[in-house]
């Protein structure tokens, strides 16, 4: 993984980072309110050596006492000096956990002995400060005092006396704030990382990349408006759904510029990654680029063309394929433009051996011939045969990749099988990519200043083929034959 890997990991998750962060900081909060505060109260002796006051004798004063330094200061958390102190407090406590509370330093260099006290009370805390003290020079001078009798050459004297502290000494409220962040930062990215690496899903064109080199034809960006409006004429002529759409109907032309045939596959890995949504849309615009276009609903098992279009489906594919109609009379027209579809028909109980027929091909070749293209929706190519089957005779086939949804395992399964039956892989549409974030696939051309005029035009064009296309399917069951079949809606077909 590289640098941008690594930041589209983070732009991915950056609700869970953000979650870790704040959970942090509100873990570091409550530590520091449930924490009981602990106060520090210090105090400072002066070593000074007792001497008659020469140069040659402060000199040598001043070297032995820096040497007894360190001695001292080790001293003050001994039962020598701590005993006294907690009989004259009178606490209830021993020198050894009394120590614990306690900490004695000096400088380098110096003759100063630092001492310091934490306690729960502040008053305390400076008692005990100013006990240890004086502890400290009575001990001392006893230790130091020669046994022959006289004075101590050492003598240790307060000053700076133990004071109570206004303030607790912890706990330490912004760094503890700063600490929980910094943890938070880390247990959020640690997470993000770890969810990336056991998340196999496909979520934009980067994951896809890892899996295959096959050309993205298109994009298609989420829009909740699209369940219940899924036709490219119920959104606006300029909106980004049908420019998406537009754009695959451009690179699909140069996908397909050998001309191996007119039928393209359109099919998936699963069920729910929007190939029929897909190749409806596709087959819409092909037919407003003034194509004549020949939509067939293949999957026979789940048909949702005729849903989509508001079409009948008793009488389609099925029907011609086991003869009993000619598929020029079964080919329904639907909106303004010269889109005619061939819907499903009844379900039957075999349909990869339909599909796979000698009269699935010999149709196929007919539609080729009268039409300028044939989008064939085909199920999904893990669950069935069905799809597997029906790529051999087409010219191309085209993979819908549902971001967010498909696995990248089961991707490279698609791909195998495409590549185990030799099918011609036009390309990948990528769709329900999100609109905005490291995964987005969507690009506005237009300002703010135009979408009242957009919603104005968007609004009248669906209008306008809404109208179309009721008046299609009125004039179609009006025209019904007494036998329950269409009539031949395409007379250029040959029979």
């Amino acid at each position: 993984m590289d640098l941008y890997d690594y930041l589209r990991v983070l732009r991915r998750n950056w609700i869970l980072i953000l979650a870790s962060l704040l959970a942090g900081l509100l873990v570091a909060g409550a530590a520091t309110i449930l924490v009981r505060p602990t106060y520090t109260s210090s105090t400072q002796l002066f070593v000074a050596i007792q001497s008659s006051g020469s140069v040659a004798e402060l000199q040598q004063g001043n070297t032995f006492s820096q040497a007894r330094v360190q001695s001292y200061v080790k001293t003050v958390t001994t039962p020598v000096v701590l005993q006294p102190a907690i009989n004259a407090l009178g606490l209830d406590e021993t020198p050894a956990t009394l120590a614990s509370r306690i900490r004695a330093s000096s400088d380098p260099n110096t003759v100063l002995i630092d001492i310091e006290v934490e306690d729960a009370s502040p008053v305390q805390a400076a008692a005990i400060a100013q006990a240890v003290a004086d502890s400290l020079i009575k001990g001392l001078d006893a230790l130091e005092r020669p046994k022959a009798g006289g004075t101590s050459p050492v003598s240790l004297s307060v000053i700076a006396p133990a004071t109570a502290p206004s303030s607790p000494s912890s706990p330490n409220t912004r760094l503890n704030l700063l600490l929980g962040l910094f943890a938070g930062l880390l247990v959020g990215v640690g997470l993000a990382v770890l969810r990336t690496a056991l998340d196999h899903r496909i979520r934009g064109e980067a994951d896809f990349r890892r899996s295959s080199d096959a050309p993205v034809l298109g994009a298609i960006a989420f829009d909740r408006d699209a369940i219940k409006k899924p036709l490219l004429t119920q959104t606006g002529t300029q909106s980004p759904r049908a420019e998406s759409f537009r754009q695959l109907r451009t690179n699909l032309q140069f996908a397909n510029v050998t001309g191996r045939g007119k039928s393209i596959l359109m099919t998936s890995s699963l069920p729910g990654e929007g190939k029929s949504t897909t190749a409806t849309n596709l087959a819409l615009a092909l037919a407003q680029a003034g194509q004549t276009v020949c939509l067939i609903d293949a999957d026979l098992r789940r048909p949702m063309v005729s849903d989509y279009l508001g079409l009948d489906r008793n009488a389609g594919l099925t029907t011609a394929l086991v003869g009993r109609a000619d598929v020029s009379d079964l080919l329904q027209p639907w909106g303004v433009e010269p889109l005619y579809v061939l819907t499903s028909g009844q379900i039957p109980p075999n349909p990869s051996e339909l599909l796979g027929s000698a009269q699935m091909t010999q149709l196929l070749k007919r539609l080729e011939d009268s039409f300028d293209a044939v989008i064939i929706d085909a199920p999904p190519l893990l669950p069935v045969t069905d799809a597997a089957v029906l790529a051999q005779h087409v010219g191309g086939v085209v993979l819908v990749v549902g971001a967010q949804k498909l696995k990248t395992q089961d991707l490279e399964k698609s791909l195998e099988t495409l590549e185990l039956i030799e099918a011609h892989l036009l390309g990948v549409v990528l769709n329900r990519l999100p609109q905005s974030g490291p995964d987005a696939y969507t690009y506005s051309y237009y300002s703010s200043d135009d979408s009242l005029e957009r919603g104005r035009i968007s609004a009248e064009s669906t209008n306008t083929a809404r109208k179309a296309s009721l008046n299609s399917e009125e004039d179609f069951h009006a025209d019904e034959s007494p036998e329950g079949r269409p009539p031949s809606v395409f007379p250029g077909l040959p029979r």
